[in-house]
């Protein structure tokens, strides 16, 4: 069975070249080959067409991916290539991409829009829609408040939910790290000071204590990251509960750290449709490492009750 490949999508921005620097090095240590992807938007059908008319595009006379074989060539690291002409709408053309990618990368902004967002339309439906991992690499320059938890070295940040793990994105998150020999860090957020629900004449609930939640918080998540450490043993994780808001502390922790992995939505019945998420969206707008959003794995993304 050949190996999926890592797809790069460039569009000859200086932020598209960020994020083929970083496909270039997902897909050595994954043993995979790259695929760079240029959409040519020239044809107003594309935002109907969908993809299967646009990988007819020649790859051959495309300026940009011109400069690409020219960056690239005689590179001792670089991996197996294949370049994609494409045409038609990238938003709806690159999610596509990923049925036959294991990880898709691009940059957070591309050529055209308002240059003052933080993260295009395109990256916004590549991380919605895609079938596999997609990687944003921000814009160098970004500032975020607060300290990174830890110390320095390699380091690859997960966002875990203690009331409803994403198994995809912790097994992503294992990975990662273990290809890195990278620490990885757990942020468990769980919401505080508590605001319980009291209706008039309701007499007030005790005091809740936060050492008591957070000490609750660090055994859920102790239980979920348990048979992640057996399959991972080479991989050291610190679990960090944390109080309040989660995207708040993602976006801290991502401060020089190599990559902050979050988990896309499951589908529900009464909301089929693929969402992101606001911890999600929130992390991929301010976070100043590069971001993977996972999908929720097949049998997790059925629409249900």
């Amino acid at each position: 069975m050949s190996t999926l490949p890592v797809v790069a999508a460039v569009d000859g921005s200086d932020d598209s070249m960020r994020a083929l620097e970083w496909a270039v090095g997902a897909a050595r240590r994954r043993a995979a080959p790259l695929r760079v992807a240029h959409v040519r938007q020239y044809a107003h059908w594309a935002q109907q067409s969908h993809v299967l008319a646009a990988l007819r595009a020649d790859p051959q006379d495309d300026p940009v991916l011109d400069r690409v074989r020219a960056h690239l060539e005689g590179r001792a690291d670089q991996p197996d290539t294949e370049y994609a002409g494409l045409e038609g709408a990238a938003g709806a053309v690159l999610p596509g991409l990923g049925a036959t990618a294991q990880l898709l990368v691009l940059g957070s902004r591309g050529r055209g829009g308002f240059t003052s967002l933080l993260l295009g339309s395109t990256g916004m439906a590549a991380a919605r829609d895609a079938e596999c991992p997609v990687v944003v690499v921000p814009r160098p320059g970004r500032e975020v408040d607060g300290e990174a938890p830890g110390g320095p070295g390699s380091r690859v940040v997960v966002g875990l939910k203690v009331d409803g793990p994403d198994e995809a994105t912790l097994e992503f998150a294992f990975a990662e790290a273990a290809r890195r020999d990278a620490r990885l860090q757990a942020v468990a957020a769980y919401p505080w000071p508590a605001q319980p629900w009291m209706m008039p004449g309701d007499m007030p609930p005790p005091i809740v204590d936060q050492d008591v939640i957070e000490d609750e918080t660090r055994l859920l998540a102790d239980g979920f990251l348990a048979p992640y450490r057996e399959r991972h043993p080479e991989v050291t994780i610190e679990l960090l509960p944390s109080a309040g808001d989660a995207a708040g502390h993602l976006v801290a922790a991502s401060r020089d750290a190599d990559l902050v992995v979050v988990g896309r939505h499951r589908r529900r019945l009464l909301s089929p449709v693929r969402m992101m998420g606001s911890v999600t969206h929130a992390v991929l707008l301010h976070a100043v490492s590069a971001v993977a959003v996972v999908p929720p794995s097949p049998s997790e993304d059925r629409p249900r009750p």
